[in-house]
This record gives structure tokens, sequence and C-alpha cells, in this order.
């Protein structure tokens, strides 16, 4: 089973960029963190990460008929992603936005995702854990889905 990882804008920065807000932890720490789940849950993940929406709508396209399931942290492109929106709509398989501040707690013009109506589900709020508790979710429901 193959899991997609997308990372959006600037999450090449976590660790450094308002650490106060996203802690210290690195997006190469979670993404080690998601390997060891992977291999525990039995995965194969295909992990990127982009400040370019296209690239990302490029990646889902590219593995569209490969993967079973996707989790998303769309980033800055949470309320402005309509190609993402609209690239993940066009997905065979459940796609879970991720994040790992609570969204709706912060700015005002932060509270609504355009991504949040396209996917399956969303986890927020959590730090690192919105990532791993999305993978496992994500991986349930494509072996329910694989069930059927």
């Amino acid at each position: 089973m193959k899991i997609l990882v997308l990372h959006g804008p600037n999450l090449n920065l976590f660790g450094r960029r308002e650490p106060h807000i996203y802690g210290r932890t690195t997006l190469a720490e979670i993404d080690a963190e998601l390997a060891a789940l992977a291999r525990e849950l039995d995965v194969e993940l295909e992990t990127i990460q982009s400040n370019h929406e296209g690239a990302l709508v490029d990646f889902l396209h590219l593995h569209m008929d490969a993967a079973q399931g996707a989790i998303v942290n769309p980033a800055g492109l949470t309320q402005h992603g309509v190609p993402l929106h609209d690239a993940i709509k066009a997905m065979p398989f459940p796609v879970l936005e991720v994040h790992m501040t609570n969204i709706a707690a912060r700015e005002s013009w932060r509270v609504h995702s355009i991504i949040s109506p396209a996917v399956k589900g969303t986890i927020q709020g959590l730090g690192r854990h919105s990532y791993l508790m999305g993978l496992r979710a994500v991986v349930a429901l494509a072996r329910e889905a694989q069930a059927q």
C-alpha cells in the first residue's frame, strides 16, 4: 500500500519558523517519524514538500493510480489553493488534511479552509501528532476501502 504525504509552502522551515507557534520539530524529524510509523503499519510512503502549488498538484496526478491514500498539510494554500482542492477531489482514494496548529484558534483569515470540503477529514492542533494520527487514519480508511 502506498500513501502520499504532501507538505505545502514554508513547511520546510518547521523548527525555525515561529517556533512559539509550530514548535521546534523540523520537517526532517516529522518525515522520520512518519517513515518509522509507515514501517510499523507496513505501508510505503511517497513524500513531497514544495513551496509551489503546481508541484503538489503534479505529485497527486503522478501517483493517482498507484496510491491508496494521502495526507496533506496545505499550509499557506489552505485558504486559497483552488487547484490543490480540485486535484484532491479528483483522487480515487481517501485524503486527509492535517495541520500542526488549530487553524480555528489562529488569525481570523486562517479559520476557513478551502481544502477541507475536498478531503475525507481534518486533523489539526496536535503538533507533529496531527501527521502521525493522519497517517494511521488514512491507512485504516484505505484498508477498509480495499476490503470492500
